[in-house]
């Protein structure tokens, strides 16, 4: 195998791809490799852990057709490093050798056997929008747990809820729910469980597509199958496992109504959380938001360092209460709204509250409070 290509789109392919390298740790050294097949002018590299697979097809000029396994991180740290410029790349069974005006580099090769093969993708595809997709996973996704004891609330749940996509992702703390309006594809009342990671690969690719000169791909395909879904966007190709198993209920975390609803400008609420959680040191220190007639006063009280308070006004109506969240869990949420505006809708200090935006409905979080004496 050999071919030509320039430097930074080089580097570009291999870091993609090798985002699914070793995520999970393996036994198989094979598997902290990339598979690099050359095909004429097309170069297509896989990186996979078995549980997420990337794969990115690039144009090269392609010298001569072949196969070979390279160390991912290194491979990439070498092509980065590099003058910008033209890199060319030939890889046998055992060596892979990378140069560049004046650098060289010999690498060992990982065996081509040994690396998993990959299949095309069957089932049922969808075309999602890029756009919608990549904002409603930014909203979502950052509320999927990490513990890994816990393997059904480290995935996202994908719905179909009256024609449209629901996406829903709790840790037991909070939940974020996004319907993606427009969108169908999903049977009736057919649920799929993604794995957080690999919607966080498939948030990241789509937000720096659309944050380069072009729009990125206007929308992304995805293929569900009865143990595995696809997402294609563009020239990269993301696989995972389904997770298997019943997500927790989550319609029942919703009420129907809340007596209690504040109305304010997200900046000044977020800039305000912000301030005040300089004095936070640890997880088990509250914000207390003290909601009256006018807007809410926000308290952060720590014994080791001190306290702070703000005032940000806005529209309140209901009762007046105290009620205290997790300041990181509590900004993730008002960060994730659209728009200029924010509402916070509570029924007493002890019971969830719902964050959402002023304008629509199609984004809600909520956050169960702190107990404070």
């Amino acid at each position: 195998m050999k071919f030509r290509s320039e430097r930074d789109s080089l580097v570009e392919a291999l870091a993609t791809a090798g985002r699914a390298v070793g995520g999970r740790g393996s036994s198989s050294a094979v598997l902290s490799g990339l598979l690099l097949v050359c095909e004429g002018n097309r170069l297509v590299a896989t990186g996979t852990d078995l549980d997420l697979t990337i794969r990115v097809e690039q144009e090269v000029i392609g010298i001569d057709d072949g196969s070979c396994v390279v160390p991912a991180r290194l491979s990439a740290d070498i092509v980065r490093s590099l003058e910008p410029g033209a890199v060319t790349v030939e890889g046998a069974e055992e060596k892979i050798e990378i140069s560049a005006a004046r650098s060289h580099f010999g690498l060992r090769a990982f065996s081509v056997v040994e690396f998993p093969t990959m299949t095309e993708p069957e089932g049922t595809t969808v075309d999602l929008p890029g756009p919608g997709l990549a904002e409603g996973l930014r909203q979502v996704v950052r509320a999927a747990s990490n513990d890994d004891a816990r393997p059904l609330l480290t995935g996202v749940l994908m719905t179909n809820e009256k024609g449209a996509i629901r996406l829903v992702a709790t840790d037991s703390y909070r939940l974020a729910l996004r319907d993606l309006e427009g969108t169908g594809g999903l049977p009736e009342g057919e649920e799929i469980l993604v794995p957080a990671r690999a919607l966080a690969e498939l948030q990241r690719l789509s937000s720096s597509a659309g944050s380069g000169e072009g729009e990125g791909p206007p929308t992304v395909a995805m293929v569900t199958g009865p143990h595995e879904v696809t997402f294609t966007h563009g020239a990269v190709r993301i696989s995972t496992r389904l997770l298997d198993g019943s997500y927790p209920d989550y319609r029942q975390l919703i009420p129907d109504h809340y007596p209690n609803r504040l109305h304010l400008g997200k900046e000044s609420l977020l800039g305000a959380l912000r301030r005040v959680r300089l004095l936070v040191r640890d997880n088990t220190t509250p914000v207390r938001l003290s909601m009256r007639a006018g807007g809410v006063d926000l308290t952060v009280v720590s014994q080791e360092v001190g306290d702070a308070s703000e005032t940000v006004d806005g529209d309140f109506t209901g009762d007046e209460l105290v009620i205290a969240f997790n300041p990181t869990y509590l900004i993730d949420g008002v960060e994730a709204v659209l728009g200029d505006e924010v509402i916070v809708e509570t029924a007493d200090a002890g019971k969830p509250a719902t964050v959402h935006g002023a304008e629509n409905d199609n984004f809600r979080y909520l956050l169960m409070p702190v107990r404070v004496s």
